[in-house]
């Protein structure tokens, strides 16, 4: 059987690149960085600077089946490489699955999101996010995914190893304790998108924990778990009661075995 052709653009950021390590072994995965000169010298990176260069270009030399979209950067030319994107679905048989965030519903702070629930957003990022999953949803259904996202933690995470400086720095790490979440790690995110390539789904799919919990325990817990640090917590309160910032699945429920708990992406986080 011929193996499926996956290009995931981003892939040299923290997400994409767990996505690519997870897909590599298994399909004919292709991925674009832009300013980390150390993937020049995978024959499977291609480089990609979102400001100058058409990404059509790219698609056609790759030809991909599945485009993953875990792209960063300049916000008017995220959108305009998506654009080229929809132009180019229309012509082939690609399929989209593109990385959303939680973000999307950020304006709705009295209670957790879930697939179907009515975007908006108060962030520039979050309108970003909406804008995109917007021009996906002009598509035929079986031709996109949009995979919500909320905040990914892990050993190697931007968001881990800013904690860890903090640490080290004695600078104060910053909990927001009336923001209930929802999480994920990216062994467990990767796992969800690999079993959804190879299932065929489409559609929205929130991939985060399937429970929730406030943001300064999370934090607490996590950094118990990473040694034992003393370290300065500095509360941060946006408002007086609580809010929410959580895509909870509830349509479309992945199998048992790939769910997950705030608990588990806690425990993931052991000394190394």
């Amino acid at each position: 059987m011929d193996k499926k052709k996956i290009l995931i653009l981003g892939a040299s950021g923290f997400v994409g690149n767990a996505i690519y390590k997870e897909l590599c072994s298994y399909f004919d995965t292709y991925g674009t960085y832009y300013s980390n000169r150390s993937f020049a010298k995978n024959k499977q990176f291609v480089r990609y600077d979102l400001e100058e260069d058409d990404i059509f270009q790219i698609l056609e030399h790759i030809k991909p089946d599945i485009i993953i979209s875990s792209l960063r950067g300049n916000f008017p030319a995220q959108i305009q490489a998506h654009h080229h994107l929809m132009e180019y679905l229309m012509k082939t048989k690609t399929k989209l699955y593109f990385i959303s965030s939680a973000n999307v519903f950020d304006a709705y702070s009295k209670f957790p999101s879930y697939e179907h629930d009515k975007t908006l957003s108060l962030s520039v990022y979050g309108r970003l996010k909406i804008k995109i999953e917007n021009m996906m949803m002009r598509l035929p259904k079986e031709k996109t995914a949009i995979l919500r996202v909320p905040m990914v933690f892990g050993n190697t995470s931007p968001r881990i190893k800013e904690i860890k400086e903090n640490i080290a720095n004695k600078e104060p790490i910053e909990v927001f304790p009336n923001l209930i979440i929802n999480v994920t790690n990216d062994d467990r995110l990767t796992q969800q998108i690999h079993y959804l390539i190879n299932r065929n789904k489409t559609g929205i799919y929130h991939l985060g924990s399937s429970d929730l919990i406030q943001h300064e325990e999370f934090i607490k817990e996590v950094i118990e778990h990473l040694g034992n640090y003393h370290p300065i917590y500095k509360r941060v309160y946006t408002t007086n009661e609580d809010r929410y910032l959580a895509a909870l699945p509830k349509a479309n429920m992945l199998p048992k075995n790939l769910r997950v708990s705030c608990q588990e992406i806690i425990d993931h986080h052991l000394p190394v």
